[in-house]
């Protein structure tokens, strides 16, 4: 109904687990990590929980359009069944061919494992991920563990990742459990948003629906924030409501009692009677006014829009090659002198043996891409390895690196100073899969194959939409995020680098390396100057921050490739 008034292509706020509205805050992005890291290691079980709302089945849903094409995926969405059905419905999903009698647990159980062993001789991997997994029964949880009994002598042939609400948790904390629980490698929990998170979330599902302009004023996107708690569903119901209520007032922008009230309807709080219904005639005097709208705001084509980060993805096949667009060609200055438009013309005669620089879309057409290759390449310039088969993670864990999969502008890379692998989207909606190498303020350096391109920026910028994966050195040899309360090594590395930078004296060995209040002020005060989310928590965008500034690693550097 409001999207032709706004000049939307989709609804932006839809509460359907679209990987293409996937917004990336650092808590969503640690745990896509973790899921992504359970595809790519063998062995034990991988634990995301989080509130209802919070986007666990979002991330399921990116993960799943991102798998490597070696894995096999047995997806448990209805998880309220026996243990014989729960290992039917595993059996259906892998296709294994089923035994004569599917009411003997046993049966079931060797013909899964005869499967699970030809994958492994294939090179395959099969991963078990169970959604809503907090309602999974005792006997089902008994029955899960005894499925990680199924290994060969160097490995387990079934991954599983539980995903659940914070239930979850006290499930596996409880006595009888312990033997399952203690076979939990990775456990994270995802939280609501951040306000600054939640403002950059609606600003985020509107440009993927293809909004041109501020549709939420300031203050609306702060009273949203309030009125959800950051909690992504919420948000969406909210913010949906507000659009509705806005385009039924004629009004071009959001505000915040126009949020108020759509919390109050979503919450099933009494409105007014008459509500944002009108009647006929001004319901027809508004479609009036939208058409016109519409034909005075809508872009001359469909907005691109952006889809999910693909730092594990299988590239899509080449699409068809988009059209170029011819630009003007620059008109001379009025005054300018004779003699140099002689010489201009005398350069290009020189020069129409040579053949122009082929653009982005022709690159990307004939140099087909991966995300396996990129990372290899990603990898080639830290000197690290990446056999065949391996994700990022895995590969960089040899040698004490580690992957981050973000999304991000121009300055945060050219502030991160590392080579990345991009996400480039073509005007057919095909993924390429470029190692951006160099960076100054104009130009990138795009490792395209085996080719190195140096691009303008606004030509690159057509194409990317933020998705980027790097690789960088942990300062303690693993990834861990510092926060008020931690203590140990990372806590040591943050006190002496924040004292490097600000040129002040290093706290002893003597004094205990605990993350204070004080340590916390400092940290915001860093964060502050070189802007970023000041939440005093060093992440990984932090850390690598820090670590660029100081200089301190021997590590590929956009900025010298640059030079």
């Amino acid at each position: 109904m409001y999207l032709s008034f706004f000049g939307l292509n989709e609804k932006p706020f839809a509460i359907t687990p679209d990987p293409r509205y996937l917004f990336l805050s650092e808590r969503h992005g640690e745990g896509l990590a973790h899921l992504i890291y359970g595809v790519t290691e063998s062995g034990g079980f991988i634990q995301l929980t989080g509130e209802v709302g919070t986007g666990k089945t979002t991330l399921v849903r990116t993960l799943l359009g991102q798998l490597p094409a070696e894995v096999d995926v047995a997806l448990v969405l209805n998880p309220q069944l026996s243990a014989l059905e729960f290992l039917c419905a595993i059996c259906e999903e892998l296709g294994v061919e089923m035994p004569a009698d599917t009411s003997s647990s046993k049966a079931l159980v060797d013909a899964l494992n005869r499967h699970l062993l030809a994958a492994h001789a294939r090179g395959r991997r099969t991963i078990l991920l169970v959604d809503e997994a907090q309602n999974l029964s005792s006997a089902v949880l008994e029955q899960v563990r005894l499925l990680t009994n199924l290994e060969t002598a160097r490995q387990k042939l079934l991954q599983i990742i539980l995903i659940g609400q914070p239930e979850l948790r006290e499930l596996l904390g409880r006595v009888e459990l312990r033997q399952l629980a203690q076979r939990v490698t990775g456990r994270y929990h995802l939280e609501p948003l951040t306000r600054d998170e939640t403002l950059a979330y609606i600003d985020h599902r509107l440009r993927v629906a293809g909004a041109l302009r501020e549709i939420f004023q300031p203050a609306a996107k702060r009273s949203v924030y309030r009125l959800s708690g950051g909690i992504p569903r919420l948000v969406n119901v909210i913010c949906d409501r507000a659009l509705l209520g806005a385009y039924s007032r004629e009004s071009r922008e959001v505000t915040p009692a126009i949020v108020r009230r759509a919390a109050r309807e979503v919450e099933g709080e009494d409105a007014p009677r008459r509500g944002w219904l009108w009647p006929a005639g001004a319901f027809a005097v508004a479609v009036a006014a939208a058409a016109v709208a519409w034909w005075q705001f809508a872009p001359q084509a469909p907005a691109d829009v952006n889809l999910p980060l693909a730092g594990v993805a299988q590239a899509d096949a080449a699409g068809s090659e988009p059209e170029p667009s011819a630009a003007p060609a620059p008109m001379p200055p009025a005054d300018a002198e004779a003699g140099t438009a002689v010489a201009t013309d005398a350069a290009d005669t020189a020069n129409d043996d040579e053949p122009p620089p082929p653009a982005l879309p022709d690159l990307l057409a004939s140099r087909p891409t991966s995300p396996t290759g990129a990372v290899a390449r990603l990898l080639a310039l830290w000197g690290a390895p990446a056999p065949p088969g391996s994700g990022c993670q895995q590969a960089a864990d040899a040698a004490g690196l580690a992957c981050l999969v973000q999304r991000g502008t121009w300055p945060v890379l050219r502030q991160l100073d590392r080579p990345a692998m991009l996400t480039l989207i073509d005007a057919d909606g095909g993924r390429h899969y470029p190692v951006l190498t160099a960076l100054d303020e104009r130009e990138a350096e795009l490792l395209i194959g085996d080719e190195r391109f140096r691009l303008p920026l606004a030509e690159v910028g057509e194409f990317w939409f933020g998705d980027y994966l790097l690789v960088w050195r942990p300062p303690t040899g693993r990834v861990e995020s510092l926060r008020p309360g931690s203590q140990g090594e990372g806590v040591r590395w943050l006190q002496q680098s924040l004292a490097a930078l600000d040129g002040s004296p290093a706290p002893g060995a003597d004094q205990p390396a605990v993350f204070d209040a004080a340590l916390e002020e400092r940290l915001r005060a860093f964060q502050r100057r070189n802007r970023l989310q000041v939440d005093g928590l060093a992440g990984q965008q932090t850390q690598i921050l820090i670590n660029s500034l100081l200089a301190a690693e021997n590590a590929p550097r956009l900025s010298d490739a640059a030079q």
